[in-house]
């Protein structure tokens, strides 16, 4: 943990040494260089208490742990601000103040996400259809072809999905397991990043339709022919019907310590 603020650090160390974490602290940057010799499962900080060099210093943390989940805890921010540091490779941000459970919550998603990613990398890419998931390169690839170009999030949620060939999964189910905590009531982001992966699979493979809808409940991965191109011993499946949710504004809600 990287931060400065007594109050906010006191109560969270209490509560971690509770849980069982093994904390470290510092009120100061570390050398990026030195965090990868601690061999965290994840990093904490407020970029603020750099100044000017904050964003610089995510930068260099992320491009040299790229395994290391990282959440940034600051005070008030922009969006652009916030939109750079997740596209740096944060995997989380809240604002201050902020209940001392919800950034314990939020540190362990982003620790297991990396965990659950490293052994997916060890054990190999994944072939469904055309297409071949690489854990290692956190992307997608049409066997002999071009690579699909998925964001980070689109593909955690492909490899979700395609690690759970043939299941129906529940849309809040989707939403803790990509995006590491409870999804909100009328909350759409599911709906959108799964028309936009569909939309990055139509084009790449046409021949396949990969993503099926289940109405009121959730969606299906299960590789199939559309009309039988490519493998004509199988039977024509039924269309999917369209995605027709619409997109929206995700607001989430921080709380004070209490």
């Amino acid at each position: 943990m990287i931060d400065n603020d007594s109050g906010f650090v006191t109560v969270l160390a209490k509560r971690a040494d509770a849980a069982g974490w093994q904390l470290r602290v510092a009120s100061s940057a570390i050398p990026p260089e030195e965090l990868v010799a601690m061999k965290l499962n994840a990093l904490l900080l407020d970029p603020a208490l750099l100044g000017a060099e904050g964003p610089a210093y995510v930068e260099r943390v992320c491009g040299m742990l790229p395994d290391l989940g990282i959440v940034v805890c600051t005070g008030r921010s922009t969006v652009a601000q916030r939109v750079r540091g997740l596209r740096l490779g944060v995997d989380d941000w809240i604002t201050k103040p902020c209940h001392p459970e919800e950034a314990m919550a939020r540190v362990e998603a982003a620790s297991r996400r990396h965990r659950r990613g490293r052994s997916e990398v060890e054990a190999g890419p994944v072939v469904a259809g055309e297409l071949e998931i690489r854990a290692d390169q956190f992307q997608a690839f049409v066997i002999g072809g071009a690579s699909l170009d998925l964001t980070r999030r689109e593909f955690e949620l492909l490899q979700l999905l395609a690690g759970s060939r043939g299941q129906v999964l529940e849309r809040e189910v989707i939403y803790q397991r990509v995006w590491g905590y409870a999804m909100a009531h009328g909350d759409r982001s599911v709906d959108v990043f799964i028309r936009k992966l569909r939309q990055k699979l139509e084009k790449c493979s046409p021949s396949w339709g990969y993503i099926h809808t289940h109405f009121g409940v959730g969606y299906r991965f299960d590789p199939e022919p559309v009309g039988g191109v490519g493998a004509p011993s199988l039977p024509e499946p039924a269309a999917a019907p369209p995605d027709l949710d619409p997109p929206s504004q995700v607001v989430h809600s921080s709380f004070t310590a209490g």
